[in-house]
């Protein structure tokens, strides 16, 4: 099942006029959607980055590439969790 959705993926409901409320859900759900699929690949990123071999034990570069890369991570979802919040401001949503 694929998380990754596009405009089209609503217009049938758009165009039959489906409630407004319908409508802004989606959009939300959409939106988490979009935004767990950005986790996913940043935590791919990470794992790619960081993780040369996998062993028992983390060395310590290792270790710090990982602990940069979830800084990083929190970072980046925190700027991300606050655009959405934006966006569903201006459009006056929840």
């Amino acid at each position: 099942m694929s998380t990754d959705f596009d405009s089209s993926s609503f217009s049938g409901l758009e165009a039959k006029g489906g409630d407004k409320d319908l409508q802004e859900f989606l959009m939300a759900e959409k939106q988490k959607a979009q935004f767990n699929a950005q986790i996913h690949e940043f935590n791919d990123f990470c794992w790619e980055k960081c993780v040369d071999k996998p062993s028992n034990k983390l060395d310590s570069k290792t270790e710090t590439c990982l602990s940069n890369c979830v800084d990083r991570f929190i970072d980046v979802s925190l700027l991300i969790t606050n655009r959405f919040a934006q966006l569903l401001q201006k459009s006056g949503g929840m």
